[in-house]
Formats: structure tokens, sequence, C-alpha cells
């Protein structure tokens, strides 16, 4: 499996004076773009419309209005081209950027699915058999991140800016709470956590926060990564499993991949990332699973554009 073009068009700066995204803007935005990237795409790759043999498009989970768009211009692209149109599912989507850093890999594996809107370890066997071993009980992992974040005024989306001001900053400046910490607990919850840093932000002054920004910063990152990690760890041997692919958003964050990674091979256990270029949302991560499913017979053609928001 190899990427020949990659286009992402990037919505945060029509989203960012709102200081989230706003869904019938990321609708329209869609529709402005989808074109224009396509075509883009494909003189990347330097290919003919005619060339491509499957299109694959995500059906869900997601907002309505833009997956409407995707749709819509997916099945329209197949039926003008004659092609097979295949709707993925977005987070299977996030798996495959695993299969676009190792083709050879195969399962059974683990895979730690931490996001925005996801956190959740998912067991993957033969066929693309998926076991859910465990979730957030309340917010994603990525979501914890920009709100902390917005909590201290980084701005949109915080998360990230959050990451870079924590490479320099002391880890244990605040002992922030670490929700289900058991050993046979997978569970997550993080709701605390945003709890905790809204009352440690309202409870000093607006001086020290900024004198101490990277601190607070770093500590927040060190509360939320040492328990992807620790989990990790322990859902690795309590599944049996030898491999765990992490994917996501927030699988971008360098201090949760140096500290998976080394955690992982101290004990013998592989630890899998996606390149960077494919962590966040893109369309390789699409295309990607939609061929994987299709070399193996279990891709099917969609007969309608109808999205699923809620798509397990």
């Amino acid at each position: 499996m190899r990427v020949l073009a990659n286009q992402v068009h990037s919505q945060i700066p029509i989203h960012s004076e709102y200081g989230g995204v706003v869904p019938e803007i990321a609708a329209r935005a869609h529709l402005e773009k989808i074109d224009p990237i396509v075509r883009l795409a494909l003189q990347e790759a330097s290919l003919p419309l005619e060339a491509v043999d499957q299109i694959a498009f995500t059906r869900g989970p997601g907002l309505l209005g833009p997956l409407l768009v995707g749709a819509s211009f997916a099945r329209a692209l197949g039926r003008s081209l004659g092609k097979p149109v295949v709707g993925v599912n977005h987070l299977e989507g996030h798996l495959a950027s695993a299969f676009l850093r190792d083709p050879a890999l195969e399962p059974p594996f683990l895979c730690l699915v931490v996001s925005g809107g996801h956190t959740e370890f998912v067991k993957v066997e033969a066929g693309l058999d998926y076991t859910m071993v465990g979730k957030t009980r309340d917010d994603a992992a990525g979501e914890a991140f920009d709100k902390c974040g917005k909590i201290l005024g980084l701005g949109y989306p915080a998360g990230p800016i959050l990451a870079r001001l924590a490479a320099s900053g002391q880890r244990d400046f605040v002992l922030f709470p670490k929700a289900l910490d058991s050993k046979d607990n997978f569970e997550f919850s993080f709701s605390g956590l945003k709890s905790a840093m809204l009352r440690y932000a309202a409870s000093r002054p607006p001086e020290f926060i900024r004198n101490n920004l990277s601190h607070i910063c770093a500590s927040v990152e060190s509360a939320i990564v040492d328990l992807l990690v620790k989990k990790s760890i322990n859902a690795l041997y309590a599944t049996h499993m030898q491999v765990i692919t992490v994917v996501g958003g927030v699988c971008a964050n360098a201090y949760l991949r140096n500290r998976m990674q080394a955690e992982a091979e101290k004990r013998g256990f592989r630890a899998l990332f996606p390149a960077q270029a494919y962590s966040g949302d893109n369309g390789a991560m699409i295309a990607a699973i939609g061929q994987w499913r299709a070399g193996r017979g279990l891709a099917q053609a969609e007969l309608a554009v109808t999205p699923s928001l809620r798509w397990r």
C-alpha cells in the first residue's frame, strides 16, 4: 500500500474566531473545497480521473452536513465514472493510518483510538473483527487537552499549543487527578481533570498562571499521557496482544509517542504510530481502509448516501 497523494485543507483558520467547529460553516467549506482538493490530489499523483478504480468516502461518524457533502460527491463521481463507491467508518480510517506506516501489519493487535471525540481500546482480529475493550465514560483525551488549554487562554485549537509549551515545563509542578487508575480498569474519564484545571486556574492570580504556564501545561499533559500509557500496557497484558497501534489526532503528541514506545519496548511489546502526516483527519487513511477491505473481499459497494452520524 503506497500513498500517491494526500491533499488536506485545514478549516482551523475558519473556525478559530468561534473557538470551535461551527457545523454549518464546516459543511459550506467542505462543499467549496471538495472538488478542488480532488483535482489537486490527482495532479499530485500524476493520474487522470479515469485511472481511479475505487472511491472511498467517510460515511460516519461525524457532523451531518460535511458527511452529506462527501457522500454525495463520492456517489456522483462513482456513477459518472462507472466505478464502485465504498462508505467507510471514520474511526476505521484512523486505524488504517497504521497500515500506511507498516504495510505488513496484520491482525490481531490492540488499537488505542485517541482523538478529540474518542478515547477507546479496540481489539482488532482477523477480518477486521472488532471487540471494544474499554472507552471513556465522558470526555475524550483530545477534548481534555483542548479544554484545559482553553481555560489557560491558549486559543484554538488549544491542545497542540499546550503540548508545545509543555515541552519546556516541569511535569510535577501540579499533581492533577488521574481517574480510574486501577490495573484492571480499561475505561477513561477526563471530566475530573477539566474541573481540577478550572478550579486551579480560578484560584491563582493571572500573573502566576502566565509566569508558570509551561509548568502547568506540562503537568496537564503528563496527567493525560501517564494514564494513556499505563492503561495501554495493562490492556496489552490483559488481551495477550504483542502490538498496540495508537491512532487519532492525539497520537501526534510527541510526549505520548516517546513515553508509549519506551514503556512498550521495555516490556517486549511493540507500539506503532502512524506518520505525523496521517495522524489527523486525512483522505489517505480513508482510501487506505477502502483498499485494505477491497483487497480482502470485505468491501461492499454503497447503494445510498445516507451518513451514519454515530456509527460505532
